[in-house]
């Protein structure tokens, strides 16, 4: 059990830090010494290890290094999200982005293709299924698909169940909270499942964002990429915005997060429609 060396010296967390840079593009300046010290403490008990520093030597050791490199990313990356999350470019997305992406098509359906990228637990990409059944539903000719993808595979492995406490639907309006949730009927549990019809709009995967390329369609309608770029230095913030657009069909969007407005160098064809909001 983990006892009085629950500290990395400073060569295990340099060692640490470098490593997340360079396979997912996340910062660990000092300054996150502690918290990361405290997320690997779990791991580290799970595999017996009397201290943190024997664990990131286990980490590093070839023969465990790439069953271990995914147990230490799930481990220090942060995956803040919630439903409802910024509103306004669900708005958006209600009252321009898709009337635009449709326009001109008369009565012919089509698909709209949605990428949630660093989707965490599905909150954000369930939001968007919300937004978009809905349209439907008041008559929008047209089928949705929306993909998230996510470099932790435990948050994936709750997106893909859709459930959640029930507090965490408090954001989403009474009426899609009667319509796109199932109540446990233990009542004792306070969770809520999305419907099953909701769910089977929707595919989760696995992805990297520091990977040469993604293995995602080139025709999306609409990227959400949000408080995620915040987390890489500039040039690696362009890098993925490049390749994220690449995916973009033209007169497509792309989300970013409020504190992430000038994200890119303007040599990608992107165009600034409001703050966080771009178009190709």
């Amino acid at each position: 059990m983990l006892q009085a060396a629950a500290h990395l010296t400073d060569q295990h967390f340099r060692s640490v830090a470098e490593l997340v840079q360079d396979q997912v593009g996340i910062r660990l300046p000092p300054g996150k010494r502690s918290m990361i010290e405290g997320r690997l403490q779990k791991r580290a008990r799970a595999l017996n290890y009397r201290s943190l520093n024997d664990y990131v030597e286990h980490l590093f050791d070839t023969r465990n290094f790439d069953s271990e490199l995914v147990h230490l990313i799930d481990s220090v990356t942060t995956n803040k999200t919630d439903f409802f999350r910024e509103p306004s470019h669900f708005e958006f997305m209600r009252r321009v982005a898709v009337p635009e992406l449709l326009g001109g098509r008369g009565a012919v359906p089509r698909r709209l293709k949605v990428w949630s990228a660093a989707c965490s637990t599905g909150m954000e990409a369930y939001t968007v299924a919300m937004v978009l059944d809905d349209l439907v539903r008041r008559g929008g000719k047209f089928r949705f698909r929306i993909l998230g993808t996510d470099i932790s595979t435990n948050v994936l492995q709750q997106a893909r169940l859709g459930i959640y406490p029930r507090e965490l639907a408090a954001p989403v309006p009474d009426e899609f909270r009667r319509r796109y949730f199932l109540s446990a009927r233990d009542k004792a549990r306070a969770e809520v499942r999305i419907a099953p019809e909701l769910r089977a709009t929707t595919h989760f995967m696995r992805m990297n964002l520091m990977d040469a390329s993604y293995p995602v369609d080139r025709d999306v309608d609409i990227i959400f990429c949000r408080n995620v770029l915040i987390y890489f230095d500039k040039q690696v913030q362009q890098q993925v915005v490049k390749r994220l657009c690449s995916h973009l069909r033209p007169g497509g969007y792309l989300m970013v997060g409020h504190s992430e407005s000038m994200v890119h160098d303007g040599t990608i064809g992107l165009r600034q429609v409001q703050p966080t909001i771009f178009r190709m």
